[in-house]
């Protein structure tokens, strides 16, 4: 029985898992451990060796549990539409697993969910006339993107709209004024207009992104 008297679910892996995911997302990646995993699911830290082989297996179910969250590619909508779709739930998908981002492409036991992403990827790219080279190119081009953005607006000092503002103003104080002519015309031009949000960058630039690999493509061809 758990302290409070209810009877606690049964441990399975997913349970394990997902309580890793929760634990990393609280305190990083880094506090993980096997001991404060167990604490956290009220368990001996040697009880979850029942459902995970050691830390590197926690690891890779962790991040295949990740992948499984991201969108397919959907067939029939044609190369570009299923990656800005992919990478638009990709980037949702890391914004609330953070943790994950240095992990994603560093597991060398990836789990069936980071395969089957994988693969359709690669199979959305050639069957939209993509060499294997340009796909090897266009894969890693999109990621570098989705997780370089993630990782930028993860560390930028403000969420909300009013933080923005209070931010850049804050800022502003600070300059002798003419001091800084360019850097003060991007914040009152367009940081501080209202509706300003700074995710809404990241679909200026997956366009880009994409825009670059279709006249790739269209070189090929």
């Amino acid at each position: 029985m758990s302290p409070s008297g209810a009877a606690r679910a049964p441990l399975n892996r997913e349970l394990v898992l997902r309580a890793a995911m929760a634990l990393a997302g609280e305190s990083g990646i880094e506090a993980l451990s096997m001991r404060k995993l167990g604490q956290s699911l009220g368990v001996e830290a040697m009880s979850l060796y029942h459902h995970v082989a050691n830390k590197d297996d926690l690891l890779d179910g962790m991040v295949d549990a990740v992948f499984a969250e991201v969108d397919l590619p959907v067939e029939g909508v044609g190369w570009r539409t299923a990656m800005r779709r992919r990478a638009l739930s990709m980037r949702e998908v890391l914004s609330r697993h953070g943790w994950a981002i240095g992990l994603m492409d560093s597991r060398t036991t990836p789990g069936p969910a980071t395969l089957r992403h994988h693969d359709a990827v690669i199979g959305c790219l050639r069957a939209g006339g993509f060499s294997v080279a340009l796909t090897a190119h266009a894969f890693s081009l999109m990621d570098s993107y989705v997780y370089g953005f993630v990782l930028q607006e993860r560390a930028l000092p403000f969420e909300t709209a009013e933080q923005t503002t209070e931010v850049a103003q804050a800022m502003l104080a600070q300059f002798p004024a003419g001091a800084y002519p360019h850097l003060a015309e991007l914040a009152t031009a367009h940081v501080l207009q209202p509706g300003y949000d700074y995710g809404d960058e990241f679909e200026f630039g997956l366009d880009l992104v994409l825009d670059g690999l279709e006249r790739a493509a269209a070189r090929e061809a």
